[in-house]
């Protein structure tokens, strides 16, 4: 059965070999045991349930949480040659039974289905007439009350399997599973824990940086204006922030969308396709977007805000890089995020999960202020041991100049104490500088020693060097209603003189990926067959794809076949333009 798998791959999916962990699930499955297999996002989760699926009689049943995801799978599918459709609110009454009749005909080997639809007796018993082989549920986190995202709808997954004469295989799949939540997982769905299949939660192929105490805004600007060419996803935590990055990066031409609560399901809608299909480079949204996003070609991930968790910031920076092509993922931390996150914790309708939700938060700032391996305190939050550190994550290769701060440091903290370590860094700002502000003089802060002791700096610029304090422990923030600002027992050891403070220069902007003039050619000739056939240019060739076809030039079949990525219904579908293009720049290239 393994070789026919082998052959399902190369045939529809255009890869000669299983990538780790892919086999040892799929023999797992097609030898009828049940199975959970985490993977981190972009590892190939999805080969495990769809390539049994064409081996297997019978349809498999995915489970998946978001409609976007089903739709952006089964137009993939569609595009490989195999038979597979969703069902989910966007469907009319009608679209609804055809898709139900023709799956209990057995006419596709996939349905995809929301959680939801589990909490209707009818839909669940008309399950029953369909010929199940297997129930793969994905985001599997989500049936786990430790999980960081947990929907109800998912604890009667193991009754609806129940109901079957004969009991389908069952396989979980996640990507952000700590070991609480993967046994939680395997008890709720009766897997027995030996049956666990596990990679590992390192991405090798990204990048991870913390930037702290600079201008956020500035950061942005200048990254996407030096990577205008790649697509990438900004996340923020709040609407407002979304919305304000979102005008910012419009007005200095970036083509740019967002997504949020806030707007109507029409507007999401719009802004999700634009992106999908390369209209817009650039999607500021916020962590609503994109657990459902198959965009394989997402180059970078900036988070402008700290989001509340690890499973959340692991989840959404792995939207970069799918394609397995070089990508970064990068956070932007000031002190103010984490009252933003108290802030929206503690509007948690279920008061209960509170406290486990706080301490998943500082497990969250202890990584923004580690000096450590990102990559290694990431995958060790989720169980790891004999961890190394990545070589590649901005801690790992940081080689900026250090200059000595400690003067500076002494007048800020000193500031702090005078004013009576009662107010938030605005006002500390405006003070330093010598700002003529209403409020500076009716709190008689003018008259202060420390009044204008740093006139020639810009209140943007103290601010900013406060927020530097902040990260690395010298001053504290109190979170009431209005944030006031202290000097914490580090910053007193500064004070005495017995610590001396030195600040690393900003971290400059880079540009991800070199220039290539057939790779370009070859992106625009997949933007035009993409719109012709109605689907995301991803979903026609991914950029590794594309790469691949860079490097080997292929202009015969046979070795268009050669091509990683490239399926025998691609071939036929889209071969002939494709090589057409790169014989074309060979003879201009002569």
């Amino acid at each position: 059965m393994l070789i026919e798998a082998t052959n399902v791959l190369r045939d529809y999916f255009g890869y000669d070999s299983f990538r780790l962990g892919q086999e040892n699930v799929i023999e797992n499955v097609m030898g009828g045991r049940d199975s959970l297999c985490v993977m981190p996002t972009g590892g190939g989760k999805s080969v495990c349930y769809q390539v049994p699926a064409l081996v297997m009689k019978g349809t498999v049943i995915v489970i998946s949480p978001l409609i976007s995801l089903m739709k952006d799978q089964v137009d993939a599918l569609h595009e490989a040659g195999i038979s597979a459709a969703y069902i989910n609110s966007t469907m009319t009454a009608e679209e609804y039974q055809m898709t139900m009749e023709a799956t209990i005909r057995g006419e596709y080997k996939l349905l995809y289905i929301a959680p939801e639809r589990l909490d209707s007796p009818s839909f669940t018993n008309r399950l029953q007439l369909m010929d199940v082989s297997m129930v793969a549920i994905d985001e599997a986190h989500c049936i786990s009350q430790w999980g960081h995202d947990f929907r109800p709808s998912y604890r009667n997954i193991r009754q609806m399997i129940s109901l079957f004469h004969e009991k389908p295989v069952v396989l979980a799949l996640t990507a952000t599973a700590t070991p609480a939540v993967r046994e939680d997982i395997c008890e709720q769905l009766g897997i027995d824990e030996s049956d666990t299949v596990m990679t590992g939660f390192e991405r090798e192929n990204l990048t991870f940086s913390v930037v702290k105490g600079q201008d956020r805004e500035k950061f942005v600007k200048e990254y996407v204006k030096k990577n205008e060419g790649e697509a990438g996803i900004i996340y923020a935590a709040t609407r407002k922030a979304v919305d304000h990055m979102h005008d910012t990066l419009l007005k200095s031409g970036v083509r740019v969308a967002k997504y949020h609560a806030g707007l109507s399901d029409q507007e999401r809608q719009m802004g999700q396709d634009r992106f999908l299909n390369d209209e817009v480079t650039v999607m500021v949204a916020t962590n609503a977007f994109g657990m459902g996003i198959d965009k394989s070609n997402i180059r970078y991930v900036i988070h402008y805000q700290m989001p509340k968790n690890m499973e959340s910031y692991y989840q959404e920076a792995g939207r970069a890089g799918r394609d397995g092509l070089d990508s970064e993922c990068t956070l932007l931390f000031s002190s103010q995020d984490v009252q933003t996150q108290r802030f929206l914790i503690d509007q948690s309708q279920d008061e209960s999960r509170i406290p486990m939700e706080l301490e998943k938060l500082q497990s969250m700032i202890d990584y923004c202020h580690t000096e450590t391996c990102l990559q290694k305190f990431i995958i060790a939050y989720f169980g790891e041991e004999d961890l190394t550190d990545c070589g590649r994550c901005a801690n790992c290769t940081d080689t900026r100049e250090s200059s000595d701060v400690t003067e500076d440091v002494q007048k800020v903290l000193s500031c702090v104490i005078r004013m009576g370590q009662r107010f938030g860094k605005t006002i500390i700002a405006q003070v330093l500088t010598g700002s003529r502000n209403k409020k500076v003089f009716d709190f008689g802060f003018n008259k202060l020693t420390t009044y204008g002791l740093m006139k020639g700096r810009s209140a943007k610029d103290i601010s900013d060097f406060i927020e530097f304090l902040i990260s690395e422990n010298y001053l504290g923030v109190e979170n009431g209603q209005f944030p006031t600002i202290y000097v914490c027992e580090q910053g007193k050891a500064v004070l005495k003189g017995e610590v001396t403070v030195f600040r690393k220069v900003s971290v400059a902007t880079k540009q991800i990926t070199k220039d290539n003039p057939l790779f370009e050619q070859l992106r625009a000739l997949r933007m035009q067959l993409a719109q012709e056939a109605g689907v995301p240019p991803f979903v026609v060739f991914s950029d590794k794809t594309l790469q691949d076809m860079v490097s080997k030039m292929p202009v015969t079949e046979e070795a268009f076949l050669e091509v990683n990525g490239v399926g025998l219904a691609k071939l036929e579908r889209y071969g002939e333009p494709f090589m057409e293009e790169i014989k074309a720049f060979q003879m201009v290239n002569k």
